[in-house]
């Protein structure tokens, strides 16, 4: 069989790494030379909107994509004569965060306070509203902490506005949370769910540095909360693959950030972590399989390589570290690579992670 893929970086290198072994085969349109996943498919190199491309991709037996910022039209192109999950629909969800959070408000999902702004006049207005402090989003193309403003004073306004202004905007109030956390879901072509545990995930400047699970002293509840939400979504969109949710844990509350509709940063550790890893899992969603056991046997985080690769030797002396370089070319604020580590118990993996977080930090 043979999976499209929008979209060629990381992610799609994942899904193809996966695949493989499920003797798939894969061809991905992206508009980069160089994309990633182009070493282990067939890679159409076009923009998004070539109806060439979209026609070749479309040949495939199922088409997926690997990040939300693609057009929700080139995957809207390709349904009208193959299957496409997830659904476009997540797309044009996901790829507004005013949509977002209306989705979420409808499905009685928890968020953070949030109002649409289009002038600098509605951005006071909303402040008024809200209080300080407070973010300010673009509502589209934002990621890694990219399109936004941490509003702190009144006195911010001005700069916020000459910032960010002049493209819709959303206004969030500032949540005050103990930790970040995501759930990761996966619903098959019949309905059928399975739900990875909650993951701990650490940023700093937007972008996700370091997860892990199982999450310290997280109380039973809060995973059945988790998957509720998500249950929700899947349910609302007729979603097909692996979906991540993100949330804000404050003060026993689980507050929605975002949504991301494909396979996630945060579930990279469930290659080695997990019984069926998220890239299977979304592969066996797509086509009608099987879903996979999503249980995670034994403690495991996951850092992320950001700007430079460290050296493999110093890694991979780490006892159980595995190692992950996506073929891409370093520089500063870049991914180019994880690495996941599994342990036997928490006090081990902390000694671990700290072995790791040292060689990155000379690298």
């Amino acid at each position: 069989m043979k999976v499209g893929i929008l979209g060629g970086g990381q992610l799609g290198r994942m899904l193809a790494l996966a695949g493989l072994p499920l003797g798939l085969r894969f061809v991905v349109l992206d508009p980069a030379a160089n994309a990633p996943v182009g070493q282990l498919a067939k890679h159409v190199l076009a923009d998004y909107d070539d109806d060439a491309a979209l026609a070749e991709l479309a040949r495939s037996d199922v088409c997926t994509y690997e990040f939300e910022s693609v057009p929700e039209a080139a995957a809207r192109a390709i349904q009208s004569t193959t299957p496409v999950h997830p659904t476009p629909e997540a797309l044009r969800i996901a790829q507004d965060r005013l949509n977002e959070k209306l989705c979420f408000r409808e499905l009685g999902i928890p968020t953070p306070a949030f109002e649409a702004v289009d002038s600098e006049h509605e951005l006071r207005a909303a402040i008024a509203k809200m209080g300080l402090p407070a973010v300010l989003k673009t509502r589209r193309h934002g990621y890694d902490g990219k399109g936004q403003f941490l509003l702190r004073e009144t006195g911010d306004i001005a700069s916020a506005w000459l910032e960010l202004g002049g493209v819709p905007l959303i206004l969030e109030g500032f949540v005050r949370f103990e930790r970040e956390l995501s759930v990761l879901s996966v619903r098959g072509l019949d309905g059928a769910t399975a739900f990875y545990p909650l993951v701990e995930n650490h940023h700093e400047q937007g972008m996700l540095r370091f997860s892990r699970t199982p999450v310290p002293a997280l109380a039973p509840e809060q995973q059945k909360r988790a998957e509720s939400y998500a249950v929700r979504l899947l349910d609302h969109m007729g979603y097909v693959g692996v979906l991540a949710l993100e949330l804000f844990e404050a003060g026993g509350q689980l507050l929605a950030n975002e949504m991301a509709p494909r396979v996630h940063n945060s579930g990279h550790l469930t290659i080695e972590g997990a019984r069926t890893s998220q890239f299977e899992n979304h592969l066996r969603a797509i086509l009608g399989l099987p879903l996979g056991d999503t249980s995670v046997p034994e403690p495991v985080a996951m850092l992320n390589l950001v700007g430079g690769l460290p050296r493999r030797e110093d890694m991979l002396a780490v006892p159980d570290a595995h190692l992950h370089f996506y073929a891409k070319q370093p520089r500063p604020g870049r991914k180019v690579g994880h690495v996941t580590v599994r342990a036997p118990d928490a006090a081990t993996l902390d000694e671990r992670v700290a072995r790791l977080e040292a060689i990155i930090a000379s690298d």
